[in-house]
């Protein structure tokens, strides 16, 4: 319930008018007038193809107990209240700031290029043994959805888990203005979105605004094997934690096992104590994760050994699919986005999986400088991992150019997925293992009706 007065509050001077009769407060806040139900506040956010002015009636007509607006409708049903202000955004922004600054809980907050969703997704499950934890759901991580999330937060909540993306520089600093973070997380720094931001170091000092912005009493909890995230220790107040792989790392995983799709083992140590932890997290790319994971869980109070029982039983929704392919095969659908890291991590699952590995590998978009070497990386590492490779596209060319020019004896480049997924369909053998990869806008999941059995 988010009450009328302290919406008022938090808008401040910046509440232009109000309008009708206004409730005590309001179930939810909404800006989907699809989604609005009895006693909600319906926030009219300008869109890149729509207004969400075009849809107030629509919300009043779901029962909108309230809307937040730059101009009022023509008619307004009895019961409902309507708050005028210049922007819709900034004031949604300010609305949530104050609901957060009113409650007590202790916000982590998670960056990174690569890897964040799903370190916000174990580091909220293993903090949940113990505490009453709020995430973010789904992508809701940008200046619309972190704040509908901090809107969800209820006193009953000890912990808040939020991921924090990144379009341009200064959007993180203003997510920390809202959230107000007292553990930061950041996984690594590489070449995602180097197209709008142009370097590598313009990437870092717009990570860094976590860093930061955490407290003198908080905790900087940064990647010990990335050396971009490790280079923040100097620009933090807080208390900085390193984990990885590295020997002077605080939280430090070593001796790792894959087992491929059925998880990692590996011996977790901290504070001069060590154990060894078995779980489901599938491939060894995901150990960083279990790791960062493990290092808010430790400096929020938990035990090594609430810890290692909580990343045991760890069941998170990730964004790799494997479905039964034809002909026995198996398909690892890992579609949803591309960057070299997180291409060279999925080659690493590959890797340690039994039989014929098959990589179907695109185009990685917004590399800017870095496009013809990140995909010569990725032909590289393809061309050491897999019996057969698919390049696919304009950009997935370089691939597989590259892993040709490594010596590999099986590459087939195609200019379009739909003969790609044809010919691989006819060549399938009993126990293949087929990895799909590339950016979003490639689409490679569209394959999938062809390759699934």
């Amino acid at each position: 319930m988010i009450r009328a007065s302290e919406l008022r509050e938090s808008l401040g001077p910046i509440l232009l008018r109000t309008i009708g009769e206004q409730p005590a407060g309001y179930r939810r806040v909404v800006v989907d007038s699809r989604e609005v139900r009895p006693g909600d506040l319906f926030v009219a956010l300008p869109g890149e193809q729509k207004d969400g002015h075009e849809f107030v009636a629509d919300a009043l007509a779901h029962g909108a107990a309230g809307l937040l607006v730059r101009w009022p409708p023509k008619s307004l049903p009895d019961g409902a209240a309507v708050y005028v202000v210049e922007h819709t955004l900034p004031a949604l922004q300010a609305i949530a700031a104050g609901h957060r600054a009113a409650l007590s809980v202790e916000v982590t907050a998670v960056t990174g290029s690569v890897g964040k969703t799903t370190t916000k997704e174990i580091a909220a499950f293993v903090l949940s043994r113990r505490y009453r934890v709020l995430k973010n759901d789904a992508n809701y991580n940008n200046e619309i959805g972190l704040p509908l999330t901090l809107l969800k937060l209820t006193p009953r909540h000890e912990r808040a888990v939020l991921e924090m993306g990144m379009y341009a520089p200064g959007e993180i600093g203003l997510l920390c203005e809202l959230a107000r973070p007292r553990v930061g997380v950041v996984t690594n720094v590489g070449p995602v979105h180097l197209e709008r931001l142009g370097s590598i170091e313009s990437i870092a000092a717009a990570k860094s605004e976590l860093i930061d912005a955490l407290p003198a009493d908080g905790f900087a909890l940064l990647n010990g094997d990335d050396l971009r995230v490790r280079a923040m220790v100097r620009k933090t107040k807080a208390r900085a934690v390193l984990f990885g792989t590295s020997s002077d790392c605080d939280v430090r995983g070593s001796d790792l096992e894959s087992k491929g799709l059925e998880g990692i083992s590996f011996m977790l140590e901290y504070g001069g104590e060590s154990l060894r932890v078995r779980t489901r997290l599938p491939g060894r790319h995901l150990l960083p994760n279990a790791l960062a994971a493990a290092a808010v869980a430790l400096v929020e109070g938990m035990t090594l050994d609430e810890v290692a029982q909580a990343l045991a039983v760890a069941r998170i929704p990730l964004r790799l699919h494997v479905y039964r392919g034809r002909n026995d095969s198996t398909i690892l659908d890992d579609t949803y986005n591309a960057s070299p890291a997180s291409m060279l991590a999925a080659l690493e699952l590959l890797a340690d999986l039994p039989g014929r590995r098959i990589a179907v590998l695109g185009d990685m978009r917004e590399l800017g400088s870095e496009e013809r070497e990140g995909h010569r990386i990725v032909g590289r590492e393809a061309a050491r991992v897999a019996q057969v490779i698919y390049a696919v596209g304009e950009l997935g060319y370089l691939i597989g150019e590259e892993a040709k020019r490594a010596g590999h004896p099986a590459v087939s480049l195609w200019p379009s997925k739909e003969e790609a997924a044809r010919q691989l369909v006819s060549e399938l053998q009993v126990g293949d293992v087929v990895l799909l990869k590339a950016s979003r806008a490639m689409a490679l999941e569209t394959m999938l009706p062809e390759l699934k059995g």
